[in-house]
């Protein structure tokens, strides 16, 4: 019978399909904070624009493991040469019944679309991440964009601005073994930053595109006494176009907190590799 040999090859399938959504679509674990999230068609004339992302892998070897995750942007070009960006994040994955990830964020933002020189970005975010044991984090703020040069194939951009942050950690959520709390299983911390962010994005060729921004974020607590521990976000984007609406890409970012409310480890990065389709 060819039963048994047809249904293990499908066996190996899934297993080497499993492995390969594992590794090339997510790898490593990321604390994002991206308050200047750059819109990938910033200075195209449409009214309305959205973009879409599933990522879902499954496996069964001595226990159930399933990963999701799930991003949807839209983009509404309004009057005055205004433009509004709503953008929502989600990942999650189960080990049997652990979580291993739980994590993401919602951020609006209103500016200009890049048709002045120097213009105000106003932007706010929800975030979480379960497994470092952060149950909330909301902030809102308001930048002073500057553009720096804008070619056909290069352009540039920077900001400074300040933002409200109001973060609840909780230890029971997290993975970590905390045990300097002195009991305590909930931090509340509630503080501005200063932000400043620079950003730079190229033509590598007529299909292929680079975008590359950096944030610094600066506590700035009623002393200014950890001013000199900056949270140190990077962002960095390959895109390859493969139609109109669909592009391959290639996304990396890592954040480097010198001002942690806990005893988690002070890098964090993100790998992902997928598919984007616009509308």
């Amino acid at each position: 019978m060819l039963t048994k040999p047809i249904s293990l090859m499908f066996m190996k399938l899934k297993l080497i399909l499993t492995i390969f959504l594992l590794f090339f679509l997510k790898v490593g674990v990321s604390q994002i904070l991206n308050i200047d999230r750059e819109n990938g068609q910033d200075t195209i004339s449409r009214k309305f624009s959205a973009s879409v992302g599933l990522d879902f892998a499954s496996d069964k070897q001595q226990s159930d493991f399933v990963e999701l995750s799930s991003s949807t942007e839209f983009d509404f070009f309004l009057k005055n040469n205004n433009l509004l960006i709503l953008f929502g994040q989600v990942d999650m994955a189960f080990n049997g019944e652990n979580v291993i990830e739980n994590n993401g964020y919602f951020m609006a933002r209103f500016r200009d679309k890049d048709t002045r020189r120097i213009y105000p970005d106003i932007f706010t975010q929800y975030q979480w991440n379960g497994v470092l044991g952060m149950q909330s984090r909301a902030l809102g703020g308001v930048n002073a964009r500057v553009k720096l040069f804008e070619r056909e194939d290069i352009d540039g951009y920077s900001s400074v601005g300040l933002f409200y942050e109001d973060e609840i950690w909780n230890t029971e959520l997290g993975s970590y073994a905390f045990d300097t709390l002195n009991g305590n299983k909930r931090v509340d911390r509630k503080l501005f930053r200063l932000n400043t962010h620079a950003k730079l994005a190229f033509e590598i060729s007529e299909k292929i595109d680079f975008a590359m921004s950096h944030y610094l974020q600066f506590p700035m607590n009623e002393s200014f006494s950890n001013i000199d521990k900056p949270r140190w976000f990077m962002d960095s984007d390959i895109f390859f176009e493969v139609s109109k609406n669909i592009s391959f890409n290639i996304h990396y970012d890592h954040t480097i907190d010198y001002y942690r409310a806990l005893p988690i480890d002070l890098y964090y990065y993100n790998l992902n590799v997928g598919i984007q389709v616009t509308i």
